[in-house]
Order: C-alpha cells, then structure tokens, then sequence
C-alpha cells in the first residue's frame, strides 16, 4: 500500500505509565485527538531524540513530573490508519514505558487539561483514550472492577 501526504508516514510516539502508592498517572487531553479524554502522557518523539529521553520530556511537559523508567519499553502500540477509534486516519506507532514517580504533585502543563494520579477503581468512570484503560489493567496486574 503507497500513500503521499502528510499522514502518509508512521508518528512516533511514546507514552509513560507511572505507578505511585497504587494509583496510575493520567493526563487529560487538551487537544485533538481525543481532546477531553484521559490518557497516558506522552507525545511525539523529536528528531535525533531517543525513545526514553523523549518519554521523560513528555511526561515533564505534560505533568511537572519526573520518574525512573524502567528501561526499555514495556509494550510497542500499532494504530493502524484503518483503525475506525482514530480519527483522520494517522498509523501511530507508540513505545509505551513504564515507571517510578520522584515525587511532587501533577500540574497540567503543555497539551495536558488536567494531571492526576487515579485510583484503579475509576478507571471505568472516565472518558478515555481507546485500548487505555485495558492496557493499564493488563501491565499493572490489575482487576477489572
């Protein structure tokens, strides 16, 4: 399959969960796409900029805070243009990592409405970014419910 134009090529992406006294971190999208949805943190990676280096920018930008990763990424997401959850038709490829918060609180900075550590138990409550909280419950061993 061939395809010209601005989406024809993949967007790498990563983004971070980060675990804290049993309660995952999640940032509210302030913009497309999915804006108003919870998510992971995370964005694109820059130029000449490595997978970790740019999950540690993202998650300062987006929520004030540092963590330790855990090295390599824990799971590799595909979106396919097909994929009928994604608007616009984009083929993501996203490094997702995993983590330990160095203290503070969430603050909501760059393309981020809102920061907040969340308790498992919520998760169904909020609007989230498609395959999200499945994937939260399944790298954290957590129960639905």
């Amino acid at each position: 399959m061939s395809s010209s134009g601005p989406d024809s090529r993949p967007r790498l992406g990563v983004s971070v969960l980060v675990e804290d006294d049993g309660r995952v971190l999640l940032v509210k999208r302030a913009k497309p796409p999915f804006e108003g949805a919870w998510s992971l943190p995370g964005g694109s990676v820059e130029f000449a900029e490595t997978l970790g280096a740019a999950a540690r920018r993202e998650l300062l930008e987006e929520t004030g805070l540092t963590a330790d990763l855990d090295g390599a990424p824990v799971e590799m997401v595909e979106i396919l243009p097909d994929d009928a959850r994604v608007p616009g038709g984009a083929h993501f490829v996203i490094a997702v990592f995993r983590g330990r918060a160095q203290g503070g609180e969430p603050r909501a900075g760059d393309d981020a409405a809102e920061a907040a550590f969340v308790a498992p138990e919520t998760l169904d409550a909020l609007a989230m970014t498609p395959g999200t909280a499945a994937r939260i419950r399944r790298l954290l061993g957590w129960q639905h419910g």
